[in-house]
């Protein structure tokens, strides 16, 4: 299946239309969309990996500028520490977990730490102080050496961005040339059909020093292109940046973690909001929503606004050490997984500040925002109401199709509809308003079926997806997401 407004050019055996996705669902009527934050309770953020004991190559701080992958039944997470007899000096640690909650540290026995080899350092070789780091996992590539892929900053090439390789993410082996791109910080990336893009903090897009989202590019992850794509810039920053300073306003930090849904990028980005004197210790920063359909160019569903709150993220301790960064501030690595009934993000606090180990967000699955029927405004009667969405076209390219969604609050005095269109809009026989069977039951997966019939079988032409809001009180449904799956 492929839908017109994809981040990919291949058949998808999944198409899923997020409400915050005005690409896929581009024709709304009296709805709005409304993303659901999570924020901690004060003083009782979930810490899910602490820093480790006395002695430990992380006992100092945990820093997420890392990544988390499946793999199997497995959660794997590359994390940067910090031991208690360094100075800013930060290895690649793993953790490993099976439901994202309670995390392991193996002992690797690669590396040797003071004197010992019993810890859970990965081997990265000869490398400097990691400032940040994005892992790839190609399973399918010919070449077994280089199934795992990471991009990563090290000091000792300036903060150039380089990249390593391994068979099975603990061994590494950088490659010949690098440093192979300039200065970039990077919190997240993606693989687009046979196209590595690495969103971060970085490019050179004007003359001014701020914090901006880029990417760069590379079709077999050695050869990355110079110039950078610059996917979004906050409309806070002052057209005459240089009068305020480098730490001033609105800017982005760190680009964004990245979660690829197959038609639609998902990326959670750093909301730098600099104080006006300049002094970065009074920097705050959340985490906000960026989506895009080419994993290049990015946009906020509603700005500025706060997918992770940093407002009551457990921030009941002293500053770090001499320093007087008390201010909220939140980072953001490559960690997003749906795991049973939940969607987890795995985040930690800002290393200026004194951090206390990696966090996890969570919603229930897939409900980051929602569509709402709304019932004022300018329609005058009823009958003009008829809040509705209608998708962008999908060509099921002739094979069968079943459809569920994700939906809240269905009761006897709201529901919904779905019908099937062409791409012309018209109602695909069998397929209409009248066709659809009652939905009665809230949930995730909920499957539509059409006079009892389950699988949507066109062979010819593009279809568009209409979902009509029912009822006496339609503003009651929530409806979070829109799933179309190849039917076997």
């Amino acid at each position: 299946m492929k839908i017109q407004s994809s981040a990919s050019a291949r058949s998808l055996d999944e198409i899923v239309l997020f409400p915050f996705d005005d690409h896929a669902i581009p024709l709304q009527r009296g709805v709005q969309l409304h993303l659901k934050s999570h924020q901690a309770s004060c003083g009782r953020t979930r810490i899910v990996l602490a820093p480790g004991p006395a002695g430990a190559p992380d006992s100092e701080h945990v820093a997420y500028y890392g990544a988390v992958i499946r793999l199997g039944d497995e959660l794997w997470m590359w994390y940067l520490a910090q031991g208690d007899d360094e100075t800013w000096f930060q290895r690649v640690c793993l953790a490993t977990s099976r439901d994202g909650y309670h995390w392991q540290k193996p002992n690797l026995g690669l590396v040797e730490y003071k004197g010992n080899r019993d810890n859970n350092l990965v081997d990265m070789g000869d490398v400097g102080h990691i400032a940040a780091c994005v892992v790839f996992h190609d399973p399918l590539d010919p070449d077994a050496s280089r199934r795992f892929k990471m991009a990563f900053e090290d000091q000792r090439y300036g903060n150039r961005f380089a990249v390593a390789f391994s068979p099975d993410g603990l061994r590494w082996t950088e490659s010949r040339y690098n440093p192979v791109g300039p200065w970039f910080e990077m919190a997240g990336g993606s693989k687009i059909d046979d196209l590595y893009v690495i969103a971060g903090q970085g490019g050179k897009h004007g003359p001014e020093p701020f914090r901006q989202f880029a990417s760069h590019i590379s079709y077999d992850f050695e050869n990355w292109s110079l110039a950078s794509c610059l996917g979004l810039r906050r409309a806070g920053v002052s057209p005459h940046p240089r009068a305020f300073g480098s730490a001033a306003g609105e800017q982005i930090h760190l680009g964004a973690g990245l979660w690829n849904r197959g038609n639609l990028i998902i990326g959670f980005y750093g909301m730098w909001n600099g104080h006006p004197s300049n002094d970065r210790r009074m920097t705050t920063m959340d985490l906000g929503l960026a989506v895009s359909n080419d994993g290049l160019h990015y946009r906020e569903p509603i700005a500025n606004f706060p997918i992770v709150s940093a407002a009551e993220d457990g921030w009941l301790k002293p500053p770090h050490g001499d320093q007087l960064l008390n201010f909220p501030s939140l980072i953001q690595g490559q960690g997003f997984e749906n795991v049973g009934a939940e969607t987890l993000f795995w985040y930690g606090p800002w290393p200026e500040q004194k951090s206390d180990g990696v966090r996890i967000a969570s919603w229930e699955r897939d409900r980051l925002g929602c569509f709402q029927a709304y019932l004022g405004g300018p329609l005058a009667s009823e009958s003009e109401r008829e809040p509705h969405i209608i998708s962008a076209p999908i060509d099921l390219e002739a094979k069968p199709a079943r459809l569920s969604l994700n939906i809240d609050r269905l009761s006897e005095y709201s529901g919904v509809s779905v019908e099937i269109l062409d791409e012309r809009l018209n109602s695909l026989p069998g397929y209409s308003r009248e066709n659809c069977d009652l939905l009665r039951e809230n949930g995730y997966n909920q499957l539509i079926t059409w006079g009892g019939r389950d699988v949507i079988a066109h062979q010819a032409g593009r279809i568009r997806i209409r979902i009509d809001f029912t009822g006496i009180r339609p503003e009651d449904i929530h409806l979070y997401a829109i799933y179309l799956t190849e039917a076997s």
